[in-house]
C-alpha cells in the first residue's frame, strides 16, 4: 500500500485533494470487514474524538499518537482510567490507514475526566521521552514473524494493572490475522513498564485456539477472561481465575457450558456464538446486568446477560458501517456504569478513536437513539447531496479524508446568498431535544448557522457563529412544542466573498 503527502485547498464548489505518491506503508493494519456494509440505524452518538489531530486533548502535540486505533479502557484502582491503543503512528502520517514512521505496536494514554459529556480529556501517557508515548511491549516487526503486538484487554488488582495482548505473526486480509499466542503482562508502576515473562501464554500453532482476542472483567473475587480465536469470525468462550491468580495459567477455570474445568482451554463451550471481533465487557450498575460489546459482520452491537455465563441477549446494533465506514473496537469506559454507556470506536480511514454514546434502558436495551438518518453524510453515494439530506443553494458532498469521522461530510459554498444542507427530523410533541453538529468554515466565514426550524419555514431555535478553523462541536437546546417534525440545518449567508461551511456527524436526542 502507497501513500504520499496530501495537501487541499478550496477549489470549485469543494475542496481539492493534491496527492503525491511516494512512501510504502509497514503494514496493513486492522481496516473492518470488507465488502460487508451494514445498514442498520446507528443508535450511537459522536461525542468527541479521543486521539489524532483535533482531538481534545491534542494527542499528536503532547505525545507523537498522531493516528492510532482500539482504545481499550480499565480503571487502574487508584482514580485514573487507563487507556491502551494499538499501533500508532508519529509526525509523517498521512490518511487513510496505519502508515509513516515512528511507528509502537502500542501505547498507553492515562485520564481522570468524570465528566463525558463533552469529551474524554488525558491527562498524561507512558513515555520514554519528554513528548513521547513509548511502546509498552516490543514486538519484532517482521512479517510472517511477528509483525505487532497489540493490546486486547486490561484489568487491575491492587496497585498491579494486567494487559492482555496478542502477538501476530501475520495481517491478513481485512477481518482475517493470524497470530503466534496470546498472553498477560504485568505492570507495577502504573502501566510505566511492563514484563511478559512469567505471564501466562495461549499459544496457537494450529491457529484455532480460542483465547488469543481477550476481555477481562474483575468481579466477586474473580477476573473473567473472555476470549475469541485470532481475527473477527470466532465465537465468544470464557474463562476465570481467582484475582489474585491472574498471572497463573494452571488456576485459569473454563466455562465448559455446565461448569468450570481446568485446561486445556479448548474445552471451553461458546456462550456467544460467532462472528465476533474486538470484545468489549463489563458490568454494569444502572441495570444490573453484564454487557457485551463487539465488532459483529459490519456492526459493533451490545448484548446483556444476567450472569457471567449468560444467557446472552440477542445483539442490538450500536454503530453501523454504514455511518461509519471502516469501524470497529467499541470499547466501554469503565467509568459509564450509569444510563449513558460510553465507548470508543475506530474507523479505518482517519485511522484513530472517538467517544461515542448509547443511552441504556433499565433492562439493558438502548433507548433514546440519535434521530438523524445519515448523520454523517456516509450513505451519501453521489457528489450532490441525496434522501434524506437536501439542500438549499449550493452544497455537496466531500468524498476524501478531511471529514471529522469516516469518509465524508457535507459542505456549502457560494459567494453570496444563503446556503444550507438540512433535513427533517420526526420528533415528539412537549419534548426537549439537543442538535448537535460538528463545523468548520472557511477565514472569511462571518455568518454561519446551525440550527431547527419548522419544516419548509422559519427558525425554532439556532445558534450563530463565525470562522471556525478545527472541526467545532455546536449545540442547540428547544422544545418541541406542539410539533412533530422539525427541519435541522447547518448553513451560512455568503455575503463576505467567497466562503464556505463543512458539517458532519449531526445528532439529535432528547435531553
Amino acid at each position: 500500500m502507497r501513500l504520499g503527502s496530501r495537501a487541499w485547498a478550496p477549489v470549485g464548489s469543494a475542496l481539492l485533494l493534491l496527492v503525491a505518491l511516494g512512501g510504502t506503508a509497514p503494514l496493513p493494519a486492522q481496516a473492518g470487514t470488507a465488502g460487508t456494509a451494514g445498514t442498520a440505524r446507528s443508535p450511537a452518538v459522536v461525542v468527541g474524538k479521543l486521539t489524532g489531530p483535533g482531538s481534545l486533548s491534542d494527542t499528536p502535540g503532547r505525545w507523537q499518537v498522531k493516528a492510532t486505533d482500539l482504545g481499550i479502557m480499565w480503571d487502574n484502582g487508584r482514580g485514573e482510567v487507563l487507556a491502551a491503543f494499538g499501533d500508532t503512528f508519529g509526525a509523517d502520517w498521512e490518511p487513510p490507514g496505519a502508515n509513516g514512521g515512528d511507528w509502537r505496536s502500542q501505547v498507553l494514554l492515562r485520564s481522570t475526566d468524570r465528566d463525558l459529556s463533552d469529551g474524554m480529556t488525558f491527562s498524561g501517557a507512558a513515555t520514554d521521552r519528554q513528548g513521547h508515548a513509548k511502546e509498552l511491549i516490543p514486538s519484532k516487526k517482521v512479517d510472517g514473524d511477528e509483525i505487532t503486538v497489540i493490546p486486547t484487554a486490561g484489568v487491575s488488582v491492587g496497585s498491579r494493572q494486567h494487559l492482555a495482548y496478542m502477538s501476530v505473526r501475520h495481517w491478513g486480509p481485512p477481518g482475517q490475522w493470524d497470530t503466534n499466542h496470546a498472553g498477560i503482562a504485568f505492570s507495577d508502576d502504573n502501566g510505566q513498564t511492563w514484563t511478559t515473562e512469567g505471564g501466562p501464554r495461549w499459544d496457537n500453532p494450529g491457529g484455532t485456539d480460542p483465547f488469543q482476542m481477550a476481555a477481562l472483567v474483575r468481579r466477586d473475587g474473580f477476573v473473567y477472561l473472555y476470549g475469541t480465536p485470532n481475527g473477527r469470525a470466532g465465537a465468544v468462550h470464557l474463562a476465570r481465575v481467582p484475582e489474585d491468580q491472574v498471572l497463573s495459567k494452571d488456576a485459569y477455570r473454563y466455562w465448559t457450558g455446565t461448569a468450570w474445568q481446568s485446561g486445556p482451554d479448548t474445552a471451553a463451550a461458546p456462550v456467544v456464538p460467532a462472528p465476533a471481533g474486538e470484545l468489549s465487557v463489563s458490568y454494569n450498575d444502572f441495570t444490573g446486568r453484564w454487557l457485551m460489546t463487539y465488532l459483529q459482520g459490519s456492526d459493533i452491537v451490545l448484548r446483556s446477560a444476567p450472569d457471567p455465563t449468560g444467557p446472552w441477549s440477542a445483539p442490538a446494533v450500536v454503530a453501523s458501517s454504514a455511518d461509519y465506514p471502516g469501524l470497529y473496537g467499541g470499547f466501554m469506559h469503565p467509568w459509564s456504569s450509569g444510563p449513558d454507556l460510553y465507548l470508543a470506536l475506530s474507523q479505518w480511514t482517519p485511522y484513530n478513536v472517538y467517544l461515542t454514546r448509547i443511552t441504556l434502558s433499565p433492562d439493558a436495551g438502548i433507548t433514546n437513539p440519535n434521530l438523524v438518518r445519515d448523520p454523517g453524510f456516509e450513505r451519501q453515494s453521489a457528489g450532490s447531496p441525496a434522501a434524506p439530506w437536501a439542500c438549499h443553494g449550493n452544497c455537496g458532498i466531500d468524498q476524501a479524508t478531511w471529514g471529522f469521522t469516516g469518509d465524508r461530510n457535507g459542505f456549502a459554498r457560494h459567494n453570496s446568498g444563503w446556503h444550507d444542507l438540512h433535513q427533517v427530523v420526526e420528533v415528539e410533541p412537549d419534548t426537549t431535544y439537543t442538535l448537535a453538529g460538528w463545523l468548520r468554515t472557511s477565514p472569511n466565514n462571518d455568518n454561519g448557522f446551525l440550527g431547527v426550524r419548522v419544516p419548509g419555514g422559519s427558525p425554532v431555535k439556532e445558534v450563530n457563529f463565525r470562522a471556525v478553523s478545527a472541526w467545532t462541536p455546536f449545540t442547540v437546546t428547544f422544545d418541541s412544542g406542539s410539533r412533530t417534525s422539525v427541519e435541522v440545518f447547518a448553513g451560512i449567508w455568503t455575503d463576505n466573498g467567497d466562503m464556505w461551511l463543512q458539517a458532519d456527524e449531526f445528532s439529535l436526542v432528547a435531553s
